[in-house]
């Protein structure tokens, strides 16, 4: 365990050696803020001369849309924000604003889809350049067993995309500082049919935590590939193409029964706090127990490639 500890701690370090690490997380802090101040500026341009409806309107315009004939989704959704209406007029209480700090707070867990494609980047690289610099055959050379060599890059990574995690969370809280103003409302969520209020700090984390295993899933992935094909460039570049080309595929498939199997279904478990789902009729205990699978036979095949194949640098 000391010697796993020791090589990870030297992964860390050469990890950081490298000037790629530290421009992403200056490039990810940049565009973040810049993001979010161009995000505020168009809203607060559009918002200009127009005026927010009373909850009564809200409500009568909420009736007069249920009382037309509508998809089962948007109907839940219709008649949960119903329940929150009539809530908010029996207690007189009001709900955070839309254009708050907290609601950009919540919000900003999709931002986190830039930390997803640089650990993807960083995992990918991590084995591949390895081979591609030539330095593999000095690696192996030391009286170390394969496999914990590859589990400290492995750890490495994800202790990578933690971190870009932690920074995303940080900026995006000081930007909802910086671009926003706070707002004394509450936050309403509708739980077992009942409306109840509950805290924004704690939605924001559970967003944040499900968002994040979208990072470790991708980053296996790409970790995966990294190791078979052992070639930088290639390794990276086919990560990124999968990372963006999957999920629309998912999207084409829908309508298909085995397409509740594939990996790319399961990839967002964001999207369980949304009404919305890609594919119907899946849970977030059956999505995590697919990429449980996905992810034990990602790692086998990264470390038998690695442990068993010949290495030629």
């Amino acid at each position: 365990m000391a010697k796993l500890f020791n090589l990870i701690k030297n992964e860390w370090m050469k990890l950081w050696h490298k000037k790629s690490s530290w421009i992403m997380v200056a490039l990810l802090v940049v565009l973040l803020l810049g993001v979010t101040g161009i995000m505020q500026f168009v809203s607060g341009q559009m918002d200009q001369g127009s005026s927010q409806p009373s909850l009564q309107q809200e409500k009568a315009s909420i009736e007069q849309q249920l009382s037309a004939k509508v998809d089962p989704i948007t109907e839940k959704v219709l008649k949960e924000d119903l329940a929150k209406i009539d809530y908010q007029l029996e207690n007189d209480v009001e709900t955070i604003d839309p254009q708050s700090g907290e609601q950009y707070l919540i919000d900003s867990y999709g931002l986190l889809s830039i930390v997803v494609l640089m650990t993807v980047i960083a995992a990918a690289g991590i084995v591949a350049s390895e081979f591609s610099t030539g330095t593999i055959k000095m690696l192996l050379s030391r009286p170390v067993k394969r496999w914990k060599i590859l589990a400290s890059k492995y750890v490495t990574s994800l202790l990578f995309g933690l971190f870009l995690a932690l920074v995303a969370m940080l900026t995006t809280y000081l930007a909802s500082i910086l671009f926003y103003d706070a707002s004394n409302g509450v936050l309403l969520d509708v739980k077992d049919g009942k409306v109840v209020e509950i805290s924004v700090m704690a939605k924001v984390l559970k967003l944040y935590g499900l968002q994040f295993i979208t990072v470790i899933v991708y980053a296996t992935l790409a970790f995966m590939i990294g190791s078979v094909f052992r070639s930088s460039s290639l390794a990276i570049g086919l990560s990124i193409f999968l990372l963006f080309v999957g999920p629309n595929v998912v999207f084409f498939l829908r309508d298909y029964e085995i397409t509740k199997y594939f990996f790319f279904t399961h990839s967002d478990l964001a999207m369980y706090e949304t009404p919305f789902q890609v594919v119907p009729d899946i849970t977030i205990g059956f999505s995590l127990a697919v990429l449980f699978v996905y992810m034990v036979l990602f790692l086998l095949v990264s470390f038998w490639s690695f442990v068993q194949r010949d290495v030629k640098a």
